[in-house]
């Protein structure tokens, strides 16, 4: 079993970047692939990023190809999601998951969830 937390949200204005980091417990992070999600109050959870154990693969969603970047640090246990040119419509609560063996696109998929970590986007 693994336990996530998550850190970094804040409030931005357009343009600018936020980098959020997700902290994982125990000793067999390198065994699961991570993810990124992120949801707005009365909608469902949307895929942003995801990264395979090794962090030698990364998908990302349309919405964010080329402006978010996944990574992840075995040594420390953690997975980062770096934003840059954030827009208002970024704005979101996100949340990092974990799911053993490979990389998957949808919530459903997942095993172990963070609490979310709110970023607030202003135009």
């Amino acid at each position: 079993q693994v336990q996530l937390v998550e850190s970094g949200g804040g409030l931005v204005q357009a343009g600018g970047s936020l980098r959020l980091s997700c902290a994982a417990s125990g000793r067999t992070f390198s065994s699961y692939a991570m993810g990124w999600f992120r949801q707005a109050p009365g909608k469902e959870r949307e895929f942003v990023a995801t990264i395979s154990k090794s962090g030698g693969s990364t998908y990302y969603a349309d919405s964010v190809k080329g402006r978010f970047t996944i990574s992840r640090d075995n040594d420390k246990n953690t997975v980062y999601l770096q934003m840059n040119s954030l827009k208002p419509e970024d704005t979101n609560t996100y949340y990092c998951a974990a799911r053993r063996l490979a990389v998957r696109t949808s919530a459903h998929e997942y095993d172990y969830w963070g609490q979310g970590t709110q970023v607030t986007v202003s135009s």
